[in-house]
Protein backbone atom coordinates (compact mmCIF):
# COMPACT_ATOMS: atom_id res chain seq x y z
CA UNK A 1 0.00 0.00 0.00
CA UNK A 2 1.22 3.49 -0.82
CA UNK A 3 2.32 5.48 2.21
CA UNK A 4 2.11 9.25 2.51
CA UNK A 5 4.00 11.80 4.55
CA UNK A 6 2.10 14.94 5.44
CA UNK A 7 4.27 15.88 8.41
CA UNK A 8 4.03 19.60 9.14
CA UNK A 9 0.90 20.01 7.02
CA UNK A 10 -2.39 21.37 8.32
CA UNK A 11 -5.62 20.05 6.81
CA UNK A 12 -9.26 21.11 7.07
CA UNK A 13 -11.83 18.45 6.15
CA UNK A 14 -15.48 19.44 5.96
CA UNK A 15 -18.10 16.87 6.85
CA UNK A 16 -15.65 14.83 8.93
CA UNK A 17 -18.01 13.61 11.65
CA UNK A 18 -18.55 10.32 9.81
CA UNK A 19 -18.09 8.45 6.54
CA UNK A 20 -15.53 9.62 4.00
CA UNK A 21 -14.61 12.72 5.99
CA UNK A 22 -13.82 10.68 9.09
CA UNK A 23 -11.79 8.17 7.08
CA UNK A 24 -9.82 10.98 5.44
CA UNK A 25 -9.18 12.66 8.81
CA UNK A 26 -7.85 9.40 10.25
CA UNK A 27 -5.64 8.81 7.20
CA UNK A 28 -4.18 12.33 7.19
CA UNK A 29 -3.44 12.12 10.93
CA UNK A 30 -1.76 8.74 10.45
CA UNK A 31 0.39 10.40 7.80
CA UNK A 32 1.58 13.09 10.20
CA UNK A 33 -0.79 15.97 9.43
CA UNK A 34 -2.63 18.12 11.91
CA UNK A 35 -6.33 17.94 11.12
CA UNK A 36 -9.26 20.26 11.68
CA UNK A 37 -12.39 18.12 11.87
CA UNK A 38 -15.54 19.93 10.77
CA UNK A 39 -19.06 18.83 11.65
CA UNK A 40 -22.41 20.30 10.69
CA UNK A 41 -24.78 19.27 13.47
CA UNK A 42 -23.32 16.00 14.71
CA UNK A 43 -20.87 17.20 17.37
CA UNK A 44 -20.82 13.75 18.97
CA UNK A 45 -19.75 12.28 15.64
CA UNK A 46 -17.04 14.90 15.33
CA UNK A 47 -15.77 14.08 18.81
CA UNK A 48 -15.70 10.38 17.89
CA UNK A 49 -13.57 11.24 14.86
CA UNK A 50 -11.21 13.24 17.07
CA UNK A 51 -10.77 10.27 19.38
CA UNK A 52 -9.53 8.18 16.45
CA UNK A 53 -6.82 10.62 15.32
CA UNK A 54 -3.17 9.84 15.91
CA UNK A 55 -0.90 12.65 16.95
CA UNK A 56 -1.69 15.93 18.66
CA UNK A 57 -2.84 19.51 18.05
CA UNK A 58 -5.88 18.55 16.02
CA UNK A 59 -9.03 20.65 16.39
CA UNK A 60 -12.80 20.33 16.11
CA UNK A 61 -15.07 23.01 14.64
CA UNK A 62 -18.79 23.12 13.95
CA UNK A 63 -20.48 25.15 11.22
CA UNK A 64 -23.78 24.94 9.36
CA UNK A 65 -22.53 25.21 5.78
CA UNK A 66 -26.09 25.59 4.52
CA UNK A 67 -25.83 29.20 5.69
CA UNK A 68 -24.14 31.89 3.63
CA UNK A 69 -20.70 33.04 4.87
CA UNK A 70 -20.39 30.09 7.25
CA UNK A 71 -17.73 28.45 5.08
CA UNK A 72 -15.59 31.60 5.16
CA UNK A 73 -15.93 31.79 8.92
CA UNK A 74 -15.04 28.10 9.23
CA UNK A 75 -11.87 28.55 7.14
CA UNK A 76 -10.78 31.55 9.19
CA UNK A 77 -11.40 29.70 12.47
CA UNK A 78 -9.52 26.62 11.23
CA UNK A 79 -6.50 28.72 10.24
CA UNK A 80 -6.51 30.35 13.67
CA UNK A 81 -6.77 27.00 15.47
CA UNK A 82 -4.16 25.22 13.34
CA UNK A 83 -1.86 28.21 12.90
CA UNK A 84 -1.76 27.62 9.15
CA UNK A 85 -3.56 25.77 6.37
CA UNK A 86 -2.01 23.66 3.61
CA UNK A 87 -4.82 21.41 2.38
CA UNK A 88 -8.57 21.92 2.10
CA UNK A 89 -10.86 18.96 1.53
CA UNK A 90 -14.43 19.95 0.62
CA UNK A 91 -16.32 16.79 1.50
CA UNK A 92 -19.52 17.93 3.25
CA UNK A 93 -22.68 17.37 1.22
CA UNK A 94 -26.21 16.03 1.15
CA UNK A 95 -28.11 13.59 -1.05
CA UNK A 96 -31.80 14.28 -0.47
CA UNK A 97 -34.71 12.99 -2.54
CA UNK A 98 -36.64 15.83 -4.18
CA UNK A 99 -38.48 14.64 -7.26
CA UNK A 100 -39.81 17.39 -9.50
CA UNK A 101 -43.07 15.43 -9.74
CA UNK A 102 -43.74 14.46 -6.14
CA UNK A 103 -43.17 17.63 -4.08
CA UNK A 104 -44.95 20.99 -3.80
CA UNK A 105 -43.08 23.71 -5.67
CA UNK A 106 -41.91 25.66 -2.62
CA UNK A 107 -40.70 22.57 -0.76
CA UNK A 108 -38.90 21.29 -3.85
CA UNK A 109 -37.21 24.63 -4.46
CA UNK A 110 -36.11 24.91 -0.84
CA UNK A 111 -34.55 21.44 -0.90
CA UNK A 112 -32.89 22.19 -4.24
CA UNK A 113 -31.46 25.47 -2.94
CA UNK A 114 -30.20 23.87 0.30
CA UNK A 115 -28.48 21.14 -1.72
CA UNK A 116 -26.81 23.67 -4.02
CA UNK A 117 -25.74 25.78 -1.03
CA UNK A 118 -24.17 22.88 0.87
CA UNK A 119 -22.73 20.96 -2.08
CA UNK A 120 -21.53 23.85 -4.26
CA UNK A 121 -21.82 27.34 -2.77
CA UNK A 122 -20.11 26.45 0.51
CA UNK A 123 -17.17 24.73 -1.22
CA UNK A 124 -16.85 27.72 -3.56
CA UNK A 125 -16.73 30.08 -0.60
CA UNK A 126 -14.20 27.84 1.15
CA UNK A 127 -12.04 27.68 -1.98
CA UNK A 128 -12.07 31.46 -2.34
CA UNK A 129 -11.11 32.00 1.30
CA UNK A 130 -8.31 29.44 1.17
CA UNK A 131 -6.98 30.77 -2.15
CA UNK A 132 -6.79 34.34 -0.90
CA UNK A 133 -5.09 33.19 2.31
CA UNK A 134 -2.43 31.28 0.34
CA UNK A 135 -1.83 34.02 -2.22
CA UNK A 136 -1.52 36.67 0.49
CA UNK A 137 0.96 34.47 2.36
CA UNK A 138 2.87 33.58 -0.79
CA UNK A 139 2.21 29.95 0.08
CA UNK A 140 1.33 26.93 -2.01
CA UNK A 141 -1.87 25.04 -1.24
CA UNK A 142 -4.02 22.12 -2.31
CA UNK A 143 -7.80 21.79 -2.62
CA UNK A 144 -9.55 18.46 -3.07
CA UNK A 145 -13.26 18.71 -3.88
CA UNK A 146 -15.30 15.53 -3.46
CA UNK A 147 -17.69 15.37 -6.40
CA UNK A 148 -19.62 12.41 -7.78
CA UNK A 149 -20.23 10.25 -10.84
CA UNK A 150 -23.77 11.67 -10.54
CA UNK A 151 -22.44 14.81 -12.22
CA UNK A 152 -22.15 12.77 -15.43
CA UNK A 153 -24.85 10.13 -15.36
CA UNK A 154 -27.66 12.19 -13.77
CA UNK A 155 -29.50 11.61 -10.50
CA UNK A 156 -33.22 11.08 -11.06
CA UNK A 157 -35.14 12.22 -8.01
CA UNK A 158 -32.12 14.07 -6.62
CA UNK A 159 -31.58 16.65 -9.32
CA UNK A 160 -29.97 19.17 -6.99
CA UNK A 161 -27.29 16.63 -6.12
CA UNK A 162 -26.37 15.95 -9.74
CA UNK A 163 -26.41 19.65 -10.60
CA UNK A 164 -24.32 20.63 -7.59
CA UNK A 165 -21.66 17.98 -8.24
CA UNK A 166 -21.43 18.95 -11.92
CA UNK A 167 -20.90 22.52 -10.78
CA UNK A 168 -18.27 21.41 -8.28
CA UNK A 169 -16.32 19.62 -11.01
CA UNK A 170 -16.43 22.70 -13.25
CA UNK A 171 -15.49 24.95 -10.33
CA UNK A 172 -12.45 22.78 -9.65
CA UNK A 173 -11.30 22.95 -13.27
CA UNK A 174 -11.70 26.72 -13.50
CA UNK A 175 -9.93 27.33 -10.20
CA UNK A 176 -7.07 25.04 -11.20
CA UNK A 177 -6.42 27.24 -14.22
CA UNK A 178 -6.73 30.50 -12.29
CA UNK A 179 -4.73 29.47 -9.24
CA UNK A 180 -2.04 27.31 -10.83
CA UNK A 181 0.33 30.24 -11.40
CA UNK A 182 0.22 30.85 -7.63
CA UNK A 183 1.27 27.32 -6.75
CA UNK A 184 -2.24 26.26 -5.77
CA UNK A 185 -3.56 22.94 -7.05
CA UNK A 186 -7.26 22.08 -7.30
CA UNK A 187 -8.49 18.52 -7.79
CA UNK A 188 -11.89 16.87 -7.96
CA UNK A 189 -12.71 13.28 -7.09
CA UNK A 190 -15.81 11.62 -8.59
CA UNK A 191 -16.75 8.50 -6.62
CA UNK A 192 -19.69 6.20 -7.19
CA UNK A 193 -21.61 4.59 -4.34
CA UNK A 194 -19.72 4.36 -1.07
CA UNK A 195 -20.56 2.33 2.01
CA UNK A 196 -21.63 5.28 4.18
CA UNK A 197 -24.59 6.14 6.37
CA UNK A 198 -25.87 8.48 3.63
CA UNK A 199 -25.84 5.69 1.04
CA UNK A 200 -26.87 2.80 3.31
CA UNK A 201 -30.64 3.07 2.65
CA UNK A 202 -29.89 2.61 -1.06
CA UNK A 203 -27.78 -0.49 -0.44
CA UNK A 204 -30.38 -2.68 1.24
CA UNK A 205 -32.08 -5.77 -0.25
CA UNK A 206 -32.55 -6.23 -3.98
CA UNK A 207 -31.93 -2.53 -4.63
CA UNK A 208 -28.56 -2.84 -2.95
CA UNK A 209 -27.71 -5.90 -5.01
CA UNK A 210 -28.52 -3.92 -8.15
CA UNK A 211 -26.29 -1.05 -7.03
CA UNK A 212 -23.37 -3.38 -6.36
CA UNK A 213 -23.90 -5.07 -9.73
CA UNK A 214 -23.30 -1.73 -11.47
CA UNK A 215 -19.60 -2.41 -10.98
CA UNK A 216 -17.93 -5.46 -12.53
CA UNK A 217 -16.30 -5.87 -9.12
CA UNK A 218 -19.82 -6.37 -7.68
CA UNK A 219 -19.36 -4.07 -4.73
CA UNK A 220 -19.27 -0.42 -3.72
CA UNK A 221 -16.30 1.55 -2.43
CA UNK A 222 -15.18 1.64 1.17
CA UNK A 223 -14.57 4.93 2.93
CA UNK A 224 -10.92 3.94 3.39
CA UNK A 225 -10.50 3.62 -0.39
CA UNK A 226 -11.93 7.09 -0.96
CA UNK A 227 -9.71 8.49 1.77
CA UNK A 228 -6.58 7.06 0.13
CA UNK A 229 -7.59 8.64 -3.18
CA UNK A 230 -7.99 12.01 -1.44
CA UNK A 231 -4.54 11.69 0.12
CA UNK A 232 -2.99 10.81 -3.23
CA UNK A 233 -4.52 13.89 -4.85
CA UNK A 234 -3.26 16.04 -1.98
CA UNK A 235 0.27 14.62 -2.22
CA UNK A 236 3.06 16.34 -4.15
CA UNK A 237 3.28 13.54 -6.71
CA UNK A 238 -0.22 14.42 -7.95
CA UNK A 239 0.78 17.92 -9.07
CA UNK A 240 0.27 17.21 -12.78
CA UNK A 241 -3.31 16.04 -12.18
CA UNK A 242 -4.43 19.50 -11.07
CA UNK A 243 -7.66 20.46 -12.82
CA UNK A 244 -8.56 16.84 -13.39
CA UNK A 245 -11.72 15.07 -12.28
CA UNK A 246 -10.67 11.63 -11.11
CA UNK A 247 -13.25 8.92 -11.76
CA UNK A 248 -13.29 6.51 -8.82
CA UNK A 249 -16.30 4.26 -9.22
CA UNK A 250 -15.11 0.72 -9.93
CA UNK A 251 -16.10 1.01 -13.60
CA UNK A 252 -19.72 1.40 -12.56
CA UNK A 253 -20.06 4.39 -14.88
CA UNK A 254 -17.79 5.11 -17.84
CA UNK A 255 -17.89 8.21 -20.01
Amino acid sequence: MVTFDFSGKAVLITGASKGVGRAAAIAFAQSGARVCVHYGHDRAGGEQTMEKLEGARHCLLGADLRKSKSAKQLLEAAITKLGRLDILVNNAGQFVKHSVLDMPAEEWLQTFQETIQLNLMAPAEACRTAANYWVNKGQAGVIVNVGSRGAYRGEAGQVGYGASKAGLHALSQSLAQELGPHGIRVHALAPGFIETAMARPHLQGEAGEAVRAQSPLNRVATTAEIARAILWLAAADAEWSTGGVMDFNGASYLH
